[in-house]
């Protein structure tokens, strides 16, 4: 699966659109504020990798069930909320690709 944020992607040729597709994941354990920023900031960025890989995994299997094989157009949307929660949005454009 082909995954890119541009709409277009070299040496391919878009054959057909398929629909748009998302993602979203939500950190289950929340945030625990700390009085050491440093910690609390590495926390943060952590859990937004972990949620932000379960957001992209949600994508391609959305994507997949269109029988698309590449997602164009991506956006990610991250939000932390004021209950220390991490949300992270994957919205993109899933496409049939083919070599040119």
């Amino acid at each position: 699966m082909i995954l890119t944020t541009t709409n277009s992607i070299e040496e391919y040729k878009i054959a057909e659109y398929r629909g748009i597709v998302t993602g979203t994941a939500v950190n289950m354990q929340k945030m625990k504020m700390t009085f050491n920023l440093q910690k609390y900031y590495a926390g943060i960025g952590e859990s937004v990798s972990e949620v932000k890989e379960q957001a992209f995994e949600q994508l391609k299997a959305n994507a997949e069930k269109l029988n698309a094989n590449a997602v164009v157009g991506i956006t990610i949307d991250t939000e932390l909320t004021t209950s220390n929660y991490v949300i992270v949005t994957v919205t993109g454009t899933a496409v049939s690709v083919i070599k040119r």
